[in-house]
């Protein structure tokens, strides 16, 4: 992919997730045990994305400790975890068909332009840590190496309570669609 093409994905996958919400919020038809079990897998998500908020400190330091010593893209993962929760919770396959399609067309993207930014920034330091930690899927280390604990304080800074705020919302939706379904006899 060229360079100009992967500029275009990383500027337009926020702006295609509500396109994507819209389509998703259409086809999905949940019930009672779907959004259960999608909302365990959601928090599953949102504690993932949690772990890594409260060590980032975006464009200061690398994150390389806690779960950043797992996977250079914790967030990333976790929003993944996050979107399976609300795909088992819309209990639809067209929507899992779109979900996936929307992660695979811009996530390695965004991970392959971030991994850029960070190897510029942080060049030797970036190169050791790359070579030793995977991009995507977490792979526990024997040793991670020392650097800033969790820190709620470092969670609000990265306003990592708009995952949370922003899964609450997509289940809600999905609850009104499943009322909406039942109410109209589908």
């Amino acid at each position: 992919m060229t360079a100009p093409s992967r500029s275009f994905l990383v500027r337009w996958r926020v702006a295609s997730g509500y396109l994507l919400a819209i389509i998703s919020f259409y086809f999905a038809r949940p019930n009672t045990e779907s959004l259960i079990e999608g909302a365990c897998i959601a928090l599953v998500g949102l504690m993932i994305r949690a772990a890594a908020a409260g060590i980032v400190r975006k464009g200061q330091q690398l994150a390389s400790s806690g779960i950043y010593a797992w996977t250079r893209n914790p967030l990333y993962f976790g929003s993944t975890i996050l979107a399976a929760g609300f795909v088992v919770g819309s209990n639809s396959w067209i929507v899992a068909a779109v979900v996936a399609g929307y992660i695979l067309m811009f996530y390695p993207a965004v991970v392959r332009r971030e991994d850029r930014d960070l190897r510029e920034k942080f060049g030797a330091e970036f190169a050791v840590y790359s070579a030793r930690v995977s991009a995507f899927i977490p792979w526990p280390t024997r040793r991670p190496p020392s650097g800033p604990e969790f820190s709620w304080a470092q969670y609000i800074r990265n306003h990592e309570y708009r995952a949370v705020v922003g899964t609450a919302i997509a289940m809600g939706v999905l609850v009104l669609r499943m009322w909406l379904l039942v109410r109209l006899g589908r």
